[in-house]
């Protein structure tokens, strides 16, 4: 239908930042993988069996009638469970009722503190390899994401680097440990490192530590929020999607200072409401039911999974930096015709059915304007085992 719209100036109109947004390359990836019944180890989806008392609670709670809203920071069963395990595991001495969040997902939980810490205008230190929707959620606020990247292969930290890109405008920085695309767990001088750092510059430090259990080769997870002095600027983020095998289910949370809760629980009430009632109550069967035992063996069972998987692109020609931690693996694309990583990820899924991610998904651009990530591949291992197999079988048949 014709209008003058095309011709006039009108109020009709995308938002200054819609013409400069675009479906994430996972999804995407995710999509054109789906179109020819492919295999996904694109997308982060997890879809491993979930545990059965947790499958079993969520049931139970919707038989029950226990669907409707609950309070803005979740069921007090919930938070009381993530105050516990945040003292066991994470060593973190956390009030249930006045300083955990129960969230719709890590990204919500994000969002949220974002959104209650920082301004437009704002700039806030990302380091690279970075997970794309934190970069995204940033640019969605009017906040400036500084890039700051790690050297390959083993993505250390360069504290000279860091202090190069702090401006008077730097009010935070986000950590992923481990991390996702890398698997990078950062050691614990890392982290005191990073926790001085923030303390000297007045930062707030958001760690997303979503992939807390999924630790390989020796490697331990530290939350630097247990370190001293960093409580008062740390959020913490985790949730149950990876370690529950439940991502549709969006349950994450956080854990912040008593003085920015009442604020990032106001922005995640304005945005969410509240995460899914049943699900709250099954998340926190499964952290009562649970024992030590399934925590280990996920470890376990997903390092053999990364073994499989390197092992794969090392036959394929696709050599992969080897992670610590979480369950995806960078891998140099190098040998793939293409002219940039989408290309190459196409040309793979073309040939072979299997999905991976652009590395270009991952990283900036240099100064040039190539972006570091063209040659790099994302693989993500957290199939089932016979999907998996089937997977390294067409990667190991595999030639360009």
């Amino acid at each position: 239908m014709s209008s003058t719209l095309d011709t006039v100036a009108t109020n009709l109109r995308l938002s200054d930042l819609a013409p400069h947004t675009v479906q994430s390359e996972i999804r995407a990836m995710t999509v054109a993988c789906d179109n020819m019944s492919g295999i996904n180890l694109a997308q982060g989806v997890c879809d491993t069996d979930p545990p059965h008392p947790v499958v079993e609670s969520a049931i139970a709670s919707i038989r029950a009638g226990l669907n409707i809203y609950t309070r803005a920071d979740g069921i007090a069963p919930l938070r009381e469970g993530i105050a516990q395990k945040l003292a066991t595991f994470n060593r973190l001495a956390v009030d249930p009722h006045r300083e955990i969040l129960v969230t719709s997902g890590a990204t919500g939980a994000m969002n949220s503190a974002l959104l209650a810490l920082l301004n437009p205008g704002d700039e806030c230190l990302v380091l690279e390899p970075f997970y794309g929707y934190h970069l995204t959620t940033l640019r969605s606020q009017r906040v400036t994401p500084i890039i700051v990247p790690m050297p390959a292969p083993h993505w250390e930290l360069d504290l000279d680097r860091l202090r190069a890109a702090v401006t008077p405008r730097t009010r935070a920085i986000i950590l992923n440990s481990p991390s996702n695309p890398s698997g990078k767990v950062f050691t614990a001088a890392e982290l005191e490192q990073l926790a001085d750092f923030a303390i000297e510059h007045d930062l707030f430090v958001f760690t997303d530590e979503m992939y807390e259990y999924f630790i390989y080769g020796g490697a331990r997870h530290l939350s630097i929020a247990a370190l001293p002095r960093m409580a008062e600027r740390t959020v913490t983020i985790s949730g149950f999607s990876k370690t529950f095998s439940v991502t549709g289910w969006r349950l994450g949370y956080l854990a912040a200072d008593a003085r920015w809760l009442p604020a990032i629980t106001y922005f995640h009430d304005l945005t969410y409401v509240c995460a899914p009632a049943p699900l709250q109550h099954a998340a926190a069967a499964g952290l009562l039911a649970l024992p030590e035992s399934f925590y280990t063996d996920l470890s376990s069972e997903y390092e053999a999974k990364r073994d499989a998987m390197c092992a794969a692109l090392t036959s394929a020609g696709l050599t992969p930096s080897i992670p610590n931690g979480a369950y995806y693996v960078l891998a140099d694309a190098s040998r793939i015709a293409g002219i940039d990583a989408r290309q190459k990820a196409r040309r793979l899924l073309a040939d072979t059915g299997v999905a991976a991610v652009a590395g270009s998904a991952f990283f900036g651009t240099n100064p040039d304007g190539t972006n570091r990530g063209e040659n790099l591949l994302r693989f993500c291992f957290a199939k089932k085992d016979t999907e998996l197999a089937e997977a390294h079988r067409r990667l190991e048949a595999y030639r360009s």
